[in-house]
């Protein structure tokens, strides 16, 4: 009976036998959870490195800061500017982009019986990297009306132009330093246009120009000035650099200093470089009766732009023989100068003098 159960009882498989870890897997394992966080941490920082690079551009531009930036109209802010008229005017850079300017003409008191021949002083104003121009109006008038009250009587209009740079407000196509160089171009252009038109009716009348740059905008000012041996019709008298930086690279530094970070590393695939340091040495390249005069506006709570950058540009301006003035206004923050009283104070002086010292050197001493 039992051999017959047995018979019967059906054989079980043998399980497989697994072989025993090799002494160099049984040492590999303990390092498999550092192994794949130190993998994670690379491919996470390396995703973020390449996210700061593909999408440089809409990081350095904010065009659409504010939502309503690009929609935003000059009559919006009509009273804000009190009996200033500011008016929008369209123009072509030499690719075809269509650029919007905010231009205002504001004629001094007595001006029109004035015997003299007329002086047209032309501000060209360079806006920062977020918002829109007429954003900006308000402030700007109030500048030009310290402006109007400090400048030297022998100014007779001070014609306004406010670039809206490709992307921005109401600009066609995308914001890159290339295409603004050609917006600052185009716009120059624009402003000697206007000033030969005034030449024909009086072939006597005098022009004083001052570029105006904020922040980013600072660093087109620079770009312009430097290429403009290219385009001698019309001498640049005087560069207003507010809360200007180095370069970008080393806003990089700025922005991301811990040097275990790979981000500050970054700077060799950045698109846009502005880099009005190196501008200073080809400014100071031109001519002497060419070269403008600088002025260098500091917010002295600047929470972007470090405070050494300002005086880096200051002191290698004069070293490089240029005519350098640095202002620091000392409670303002990066985006607060042109807000505060005595940040407004600080630009219009800087202005006022900068067309002063031009007419003195174009008249000789105001009577």
């Amino acid at each position: 009976m039992l051999k017959a159960s047995m018979r019967k009882a059906p054989l079980r498989k043998a399980s497989p036998v697994l072989p025993l870890p090799t002494p160099w897997k049984r040492h590999f394992h303990p390092f498999l959870p550092p192994l794949l966080f130190t993998g994670l941490v690379i491919s996470l920082y390396t995703w973020k490195c390449c996210m700061l690079v593909v999408f440089q551009s809409f990081i350095i531009y904010n065009p659409f800061i504010p939502p309503d930036s690009r929609t935003v109209r000059i009559a919006d802010f009509a009273k804000q500017c009190r009996d200033f008229e500011w008016r929008e005017k369209r123009i072509k850079a030499s690719d075809g982009t269509q650029i919007a300017l905010c231009t205002n003409e504001l004629e001094c008191a007595g001006a029109a019986s004035k015997a003299h021949d007329p002086t047209y002083v032309y501000i060209v104003y360079f806006q920062g990297n977020a918002a829109s121009t007429p954003y900006r109006l308000p402030d700007i008038t109030s500048i030009l009306g310290i402006v109007r009250d400090l400048g030297p009587k022998a100014a007779d209009v001070y014609s306004t132009i406010c670039l809206s740079y490709r992307g921005y407000w109401t600009s066609h196509d995308r914001p890159s330093e290339r295409g603004i160089n050609l917006d600052s171009m185009a716009t120059l252009a624009y402003v000697e246009r206007t000033h030969d038109e005034r030449k024909a009716k009086n072939p006597n009348c005098k022009s004083v120009l001052v570029l105006w740059g904020q922040s980013i905008g600072s660093g087109f000012v620079t770009n312009l000035a430097a290429s403009h041996p290219d385009r001698p019709k019309m001498k640049i008298d005087a560069l207003v650099l507010e809360t200007p930086f180095t370069n970008t690279r080393d806003m990089l530094k700025a922005l991301y200093p811990q040097r275990w970070l790979p981000y500050q590393y970054l700077w060799p695939f950045l698109r846009t470089k502005l880099d009005s340091y190196k501008n200073m040495s080809f400014i100071a390249q031109l001519p002497s009766h060419r070269r403008p005069e600088i002025h260098i506006i500091e917010a002295g709570q600047d929470e972007l732009v470090p405070r050494h950058h300002a005086t880096i540009l200051a002191n290698h301006g004069r070293d490089v023989g240029l005519n350098v003035e640095h202002h620091c206004v000392q409670k303002a923050l990066h985006n607060g100068v042109m807000t505060g009283n005595s940040g407004r104070q600080a630009i219009a002086r800087a202005i006022a003098k900068a067309v002063h010292d031009a007419l003195h050197r174009q008249n000789g001493p105001e009577k």
